[in-house]
């Protein structure tokens, strides 16, 4: 037993052997490049925060986010796109299986209680607290700088949101407005059906892949985007030439019936005016008209009427000639 306890034990050379393979083979090296080009990609995604050169049709210079999310969503860096839509869709399901606020609480609690624990029970033994022995001398704050860029950020952001949706619904792009429509329609009836977590990963699905299968296969989908644009254009021109036809043969029947009612209304015209008595003297010649019957009472059978006034005579004067006699 002592000649065993005072051996040196060397490590093996074939475990040596097996940790250096391991740690140095192609597997190992494989996967330091990976991780070295993700984040090289992830720089390369931070450093295109550019405001575009590019304006909305108003004049309106865009955000900073408008290049990202579009070298983001273009998978212009692959690795670090795949590494944002696993990350999004491991957080979607996480919120639907995992009690991810039951475990902030819990963590909560628990922390607090430790603490609380330890400070009561080193007072209790130590006569002082060990909780507040850790203390800093200056607790942490958010520097300014820091709250600047955050508050910078939202802001670009939302602005993001506010511009991109004012050029959705004034059909800057139409195309845009088109496909916006689309997946409104859509989600109106799909949320029917499925649950909120579910049409969040279908949105997310469709905002990161899509832009992969047309990337994929640009060629076959614009020269079926082309051949749909010019059978679009050959309906629309005769559409316009129909209607251009109706709208005139339409045209021309209406005038033709105006034509004929103001014929109509000025033979109507004319005629009123002809049947009427004053137009008829003012304008035409004069009409012969038939001797008023003569009068079967005549002025002389009257006795003519006194032209004089009469004059008064008192009744004295009448009456001394009455006396006299």
């Amino acid at each position: 037993m002592a000649d065993n306890a005072g051996e040196v034990r060397y490590p093996n050379t074939d475990e040596v052997s097996t940790k250096d393979s391991i740690a140095n083979g192609p597997l190992a090296n494989s996967i330091k490049t990976e991780a070295s080009r993700t984040g090289q990609e992830f720089r390369d995604l931070k450093s295109a925060k550019v405001v575009p050169s590019t304006t909305t049709a108003t004049g309106q210079p865009l955000t900073y986010y408008h290049s990202l999310l579009y070298s983001l969503l273009s998978w212009e860096q692959p690795r670090a796109t795949a590494a944002s839509f696993a990350s999004v869709v491991a957080f979607i399901f996480a919120a639907r299986y995992l009690p991810l606020l039951r475990w902030f609480f819990k963590f909560l609690y628990v922390a607090l209680g430790f603490t609380a624990a330890l400070e009561l029970g080193g007072r209790l033994i130590l006569s002082q607290g060990l909780a507040s022995s850790f203390r800093p001398r200056k607790y942490y704050t958010i520097p300014k700088e820091t709250t600047e860029a955050v508050v910078e950020d939202f802001e670009q952001l939302i602005d993001f949101v506010l511009i991109e949706f004012q050029r959705i619904l004034f059909a800057e792009n139409v195309v845009h407005t088109v496909a916006a429509f689309s997946a409104a329609f859509s989600a109106y009836w799909l949320i029917k059906i499925l649950p909120f977590w579910g049409l969040s990963l279908l949105a997310v699905s469709i905002a990161y892949l899509g832009p992969l299968v047309y990337i994929t296969n640009r060629e076959i989908i614009d020269a079926q985007i082309d051949s749909l644009q010019q059978t679009i254009n050959s309906q629309a021109h005769q559409l316009k030439g129909l209607a251009e036809e109706r709208t005139h043969h339409a045209t021309g029947v209406v005038k033709q019936y105006v034509g004929d009612y103001s014929n109509k209304a000025q033979e109507y015209i004319n005629i009123r005016r002809s049947a009427s008595p004053e137009i008829s003297k003012a304008a035409g010649p004069a009409v012969k008209t038939e001797p008023e019957p003569e009068a079967l009472v005549k002025t002389p059978d009257f006795p003519e009427a006194p032209k004089d006034e009469p004059v008064a005579q008192s009744i004295e004067t009448e009456k001394q000639p009455l006396l006299a006699a």
